[in-house]
């Protein structure tokens, strides 16, 4: 299956620099990459020539290799298991290690932290039975002391560590304020963390583990060499932190920077807050697209909080833009034409404004009406992501539909589903409400929920959907689309793998339509996330269809929107779509009918805000943005990518 990555508009001829001008200002060596897929083969390629000369070299000891558990391998793990299996990868002579587990917890339970190091790799390759060593979560508290001093004294000395970091800087279990000086313990969870891994509990926090085993600081520390990866947008913060912040206990992972042989590997999402991404024309000679003049123009702006036009000769010379003015000066050109550049992408006609000049507009005027297809992965994200566009092409006539790739079953509440069966018993429309309410208790944490359950999540869901969009006029008859695609189909966090049945859905639909115009979901936090599963699918059926001679989908246009947390940078925006005050009241209301997803909010972050309220302050603060750089004053600006 292909892979989706944004494209570039110019940036930093890393090729062209020295490594020590490159990772000039990176405390710990960071090699970025388009996609989590290629650095993970990256990595895969350093493991299997670390094996290789470890077995040349004749020592007489196993290679000792760990790995973390989570999320983060699971790039990784298939690549390995493909090498194995093609007989270019052997572990019949490597120790493996993990480097962490909840306590107390069942060694094959379906809720152990190393279940993915178990299931993708372990049990798929030739480790031998003896040489695999899994920290034992069983023991009782009066022997998991000594345990932990026995394992520490196998695990140090690694000769390769590869792990990945969380969210708020943590390696293995070590939270918050771990000391550099921790060996093998135990820890007692904050409930930050708790919070986090509750998504793999059904986003139960009440049976989210409250305490783990974690190899320490130092013990990690102890390994010859040490791989960090980090994937996704989520971890953006943190790696700026790891990579080019100060050594802090408040992030366990910078003690790493002390380390003599250490590499992160990441991609353009996790790697968007460092330097080189920012303003990489600090580190070193750039490629200067008109996008890329634009960002350095707007990263200038908001550095000395002028608006564009108002920018000097000396404002570009004292923040390292002498490049970008001696190759398309003089300063007060580069200011008009990067004003002019970001007036083009405003646009209140985002399907085309009819019998109008459309030269300089994001969209052409014709056809008019549009045939619109908006992707929603979940049966909320169009209206909480682009609601307000989605309103406005609607009202504005053009043929639009709105299609839900995955049921959202999982966020639904128990006492939602509870609180609907109520109404309907007392209503007379059967009496199934202690029945759903043994099937509830009946759940057991970290498996999948019963399948009659979910049955009645996806229909709450379906009906909250149909609501949002009649609230503005859509014919949710034939206009509303439930893809129901099933790699979402699990019944748990992990979802299945994306296959060709995801795909032909998609494609089915594609050609029912024909659309125009095409909005799918740009947010890349997770390589393993729905959205991205989702739209990858989507992209991949369009390229089968361009494949198969369906030349119709040449003028049809691509438009990625965002979530609810994040936003586009405005050097990369090729459509902003202003919103009214009344518009964005509208959408707010649209918002409202999504009544399973209000007030309770079922999976983990730091923002205690319902979705309504994220989206507004983000579109409001797009706004500002533009108004700080000079443009019109507007309410609110949904912002969108072209895909080209």
């Amino acid at each position: 299956m292909k892979h989706f990555s944004l494209p570039k508009d110019g940036g930093l001829r890393e090729e062209e620099l020295p490594k020590g001008i490159l990772h000039s200002y990176e405390k710990i060596p960071t090699e970025i990459f388009d996609e989590a897929v290629t650095a993970s083969e990256k990595i895969a390629d350093i493991i299997a020539k670390a094996i290789s000369d470890h077995r040349k070299a004749g020592l007489p000891r196993l290679f000792k290799l760990g790995f973390s558990s989570g999320n983060t391998p699971k790039t990784l793990f298939p690549i390995l298991v493909a090498r194995y299996e093609a007989g270019e990868l052997s572990f019949e002579d490597v120790e493996v290690f993990g480097i962490d587990e909840y306590y107390p917890c069942e060694r094959d339970s379906a809720k152990s932290r190393n279940t993915v190091l178990m299931d993708l790799l372990i049990r798929k390759v030739n480790f031998r039975k003896e040489n695999v060593h899994i920290l034992d979560a069983t023991l009782p508290k009066d022997k998991i002391s000594d345990y932990c001093s026995e394992f520490e004294k196998s695990a140090r000395g690694m000769d390769l560590l590869v792990i990945g970091i969380g969210e708020q800087g943590q390696v293995g279990f070590n939270e918050v304020g771990a000391l550099e000086t921790s060996r093998t313990h135990t820890v007692a969870l904050s409930y930050k963390s708790r919070k986090i891994q509750s998504r793999f509990f059904n986003g139960e926090i009440s049976v989210t583990p409250k305490s783990a085993i974690t190899l320490g600081i130092s013990t990690m520390m102890s390994a010859r060499r040490v791989i960090m990866m980090a994937w996704g947008e989520s971890k953006a913060d943190v790696v700026r932190d790891i990579v080019e912040g100060e050594i802090s206990p408040s992030c366990p992972a910078s003690y790493f920077q002390k380390h003599d042989n250490i590499t992160l590997y990441t991609e353009e999402n996790s790697a968007s807050k460092l330097v080189r991404a920012v303003a990489p024309w600090l580190v070193g000679p750039c490629r200067w697209s008109p996008k890329f003049i634009r960002k350095a123009v707007v990263w200038l702006c908001q550095r000395l909080h002028k608006p564009i036009l108002k920018l000097t000769q000396a404002d570009y010379l004292e923040n390292s833009l002498g490049e970008l003015l001696e190759l398309y000066g003089p300063y007060h050109k580069i200011n008009i034409d990067v004003f002019n550049d970001l007036q083009h992408t405003i646009t209140g006609w985002p399907g085309g404004k009819p019998d109008a000049d459309d030269s300089t507009r994001p969209v052409k005027s014709t056809p008019f009406p549009k045939k619109v297809l908006i992707f929603s992965p979940h049966p909320d994200d169009d209206v909480i992501s682009m609601g307000g566009t989605f309103i406005r092409l609607v009202h504005q006539g053009h043929d639009v539909h709105v299609a839900y790739e995955t049921s959202g079953d999982l966020a639904v509440h128990d006492d939602v589903v509870l609180q609907h069966m109520d109404a309907a018993c007392q209503l007379g429309f059967g009496d199934r409400f202690d029945e759903v309410r043994r099937l509830i208790e009946s759940k057991k944490p970290g498996e999948p929920e019963p399948k009659e359950l979910l049955a009645l999540k996806a229909a709450i869901r379906r009906s909250e959907a149909r609501s949002a969009d009649r609230s503005f006029g859509l014919n949710d008859k034939t206009n509303v689309h439930f893809l129901n695609l099933p790699f979402y189909e699990s019944g748990g966090i992990t979802k299945l793998p994306r296959t060709q049945a995801d795909i032909d859905i998609i494609k089915e639909l594609l050609l029912k339509i024909k659309p125009d115009q095409v909005y799918m979901a740009g947010d890349l936090a997770d390589p393993h996330g729905t959205h991205r599963v989702c739209t990858e699918a989507a992209l991949e059926a369009i390229g089968q269809l361009r494949e198969e001679g369906n030349g119709w989908l040449d003028k049809t246009t691509i438009w990625l929107y965002r979530g609810a947390w994040m936003e586009w940078e405005l050097g990369r925006v090729d459509m902003a779509v202003p919103l009214s005050p009344e518009e964005m009241i509208e959408k707010r209301h649209a918002i409202y009918r999504h009544i399973s997803q209000k007030d309770i909010v079922p999976f983990p972050g730091d923002d205690p805000r319902e979705f309504w309220q994220r989206a507004e302050e983000r579109t409001q603060n797009t706004a500002r943005l533009y108004d700080e750089l000079g443009m019109a004053e507007y309410q609110a600006i949904e912002v969108f990518l072209k895909l080209r």
